[in-house]
């Protein structure tokens, strides 16, 4: 064929032969699928997860979303579990094995050897009439009619089935246990993912507690507001609850309608009930807020009193954002 085809049509030909595929697996879920479900969900042991090729990359993708979703799971491959890491399986353990055709010679020698140490094996197989399918105790069905390459032989929708049916057995999982995003963030404390769904304000909050008092002058304000670089201070009452917050931005608005400032006190260039948020808050809430308001930084209250500020700033450097 060369050169001679249209590209973009035969990219989205290939797509779409894939998510028929995916849609197709649909269709085989039924009572042998939640059976496995409620298997793995009572697991006592591990989920180990094996394959040969390309079915063992999507077998440690599998692997990955488990161990992140509360499922303890380990990748074992078929090839090395006959030369070795059968060591690995314990007891309680349940053995899912990937393959296509469910015929190669790996995974016939490897059968035998699971089925002899009394594991459960759940086979997510496309043949389901192979020697892997007739040797399990329970089968997944990711059949594929045909995979998405021209000549038909590289695997690309049978591995984008077996991935699929890998995440629908992980998400049922989550439902079962109960996973909240707290779980998640228990198993994912790094990167801006994990800071997003544990970090605090209180994590996030300036060290500077710029406030001055309702009686205050315009230049002890202006002082405050630049010496504590937040663009900012809060008005406190006498008993530092809140009562307002001026922004040099306030200011600036002031000096440009050609007010006189001298005589001016805090209270009379104030806003009152500005933004505000709690220490305990999520630090991305605080964000959030900021974006929708387009300010830049936010009043803290801890115990219903004012705690200090957080800027959008201090936020941005943690990579929440």
């Amino acid at each position: 064929m060369g050169n001679n085809f249209d590209i973009k049509a035969f990219a989205a030909d290939t797509i779409l032969e894939e998510a028929r595929a995916v849609e197709k697996i649909a269709s085989y879920i039924d009572d042998e699928f939640a059976e496995i479900a409620m298997l793995l969900y009572s697991c006592k042991g591990r989920v180990i997860v094996s394959g040969i090729g390309k079915s063992a990359i999507i077998a440690s993708k599998i692997v990955a979303t488990m161990n992140s979703t509360g499922t303890p799971s380990i990748f074992m491959h078929a090839a090395d579990a006959i030369h070795g890491d059968l060591g690995l399986i314990q007891p309680n353990d349940i053995i899912i094995i990937l393959s296509k055709s469910g015929n190669t010679p790996e995974i016939k020698v490897l059968v035998p050897l699971i089925r002899n140490l009394g594991n459960k094996i759940v086979a997510m197989v496309s043949s389901t009439d192979s020697y892997l399918a007739l040797n399990s105790d329970y089968v997944l069905k990711a059949t594929v009619e045909k995979e998405a390459c021209p000549i038909n032989l590289a695997p690309t929708s049978s591995t984008t089935a077996q991935l699929v049916l890998g995440d629908a057995l992980a998400m049922t999982l989550i439902k079962l246990r109960g996973f909240t995003s707290s779980d998640f963030a228990r198993f994912h404390p790094g990167g801006s993912l994990g800071k997003k769904l544990y970090m605090r304000v209180a994590d996030v909050i300036s060290a500077e507690v710029p406030k001055v008092l309702l009686s205050e002058t315009i230049r002890p304000i202006i002082v405050e507001i630049s010496s504590k670089r937040l663009g900012a201070t809060a008005v406190v009452n006498d008993d530092q609850s809140l009562a307002g917050i001026i922004t040099d931005g306030d200011l600036r608005r002031m000096l440009e309608k050609g007010v006189s400032v001298d005589n001016l006190l805090a209270k009379d260039i104030m806003t009152v009930n500005p933004k505000t948020i709690d220490i305990n808050e999520l630090a991305i809430n605080a964000f959030d807020k900021m974006e929708k308001n387009k300010i830049t930084q936010l009043v803290v209250i801890q115990d219903g009193r004012y705690a200090g500020m957080v800027h959008i700033h201090d936020i941005l450097r943690e990579g929440i954002a």
